[in-house]
């Protein structure tokens, strides 16, 4: 279990419970057919802007946003490709089989394509190939909520006017006229709530564990060519320390660039 998404959503829904309690809010909240119209909405949208093949792996991204899976730390694969390397030296490329088993399945696969004597043009395509889908496969499923978490707010708003219109309809009837209200206030929020407390959220930890799992992809394909070039043990070590540090500055720059705000002309 992820404690830091059981620690988000305890927090925030929390906070939501405790202020709608302490104003006396909460009953008011509570409406069928806004909500309806917010995630039935979200979810017709969403079925329209996706196929099947993108929609049928959402249940399994939501199972590893709570219970991710185990993953080799950066350190390990390192050290792995040391102790590789050091055995190929000695022993030859065909004694790392076993050294495969039970690891990263693709680590396993881009051993035994050493093993099948592939061209190392052949084993480098074959390998960022297969980054490549993943990048594109974990890019389609998050967004997917990045997709809803766009749509729950405006329909959101589409609620509000659906209640205003209905206020403007009933202006001699009070009690029909706090109904609408209440469906023009509460659709505003369950927007809002859906978007910003499911939906984008969700994406981000999407997001982070694609590119902590790209990253591991693009370790184990570097080290994979270098062991195929016969490179020593310490070689091996800094290329791929080299790299990872590349990619985490570049990351981290990017992160730095998309926050930093865009100067005003003077």
């Amino acid at each position: 279990m992820d404690l830091m998404t059981v620690l988000g959503v305890l927090s925030g829904a929390g906070a939501i419970y405790y202020v709608l309690h302490h104003g006396g809010m909460l009953h008011l909240i509570v409406n069928l057919e806004a909500f309806i119209l917010i995630f039935g909405g979200t979810l017709g949208s969403v079925l329209i802007s996706y196929p099947w093949e993108a929609l049928k792996t959402v249940p399994r991204a939501l199972i590893m946003v709570l219970v991710p899976p185990r993953k080799i730390t950066f350190a390990q694969l390192i050290y792995t490709f040391v102790q590789m390397a050091e055995k190929a030296r000695i022993n030859g490329l065909d004694s790392l089989q076993t050294d495969a088993a039970g690891k990263h399945f693709f680590l396993r696969d881009g051993v035994q394509m050493l093993l099948d004597g592939l061209e190392p043009e052949i084993v480098k395509e074959r390998l960022e190939r297969e980054i490549l889908l993943t990048r594109q496969r974990h890019m389609q499923v998050t967004g997917i909520f990045r997709s809803a978490g766009t749509f729950a707010p405006i329909f959101g708003l589409l609620g509000t006017l659906i209640g205003v219109v209905q206020v403007l309809r009933n202006l001699t009837d009070p009690h029909s006229m706090g109904a609408s209200m209440a469906i023009a206030m509460t659709a505003s929020f369950y927007g809002i709530f859906a978007a910003n407390f499911l939906f984008l959220p969700i994406a981000s930890k999407l997001n982070y564990h694609s590119e902590n799992e790209l990253l591991v992809k693009e370790l184990i394909a570097k080290g994979i060519m270098a062991l195929q070039r016969g490179d020593i043990p310490l070689v091996v070590s800094k290329k791929l320390e080299a790299y990872l540090s590349y990619r985490l500055r570049t990351k981290q720059h990017s992160r730095t660039a998309a926050g930093a705000k865009p100067r005003r002309a003077a």
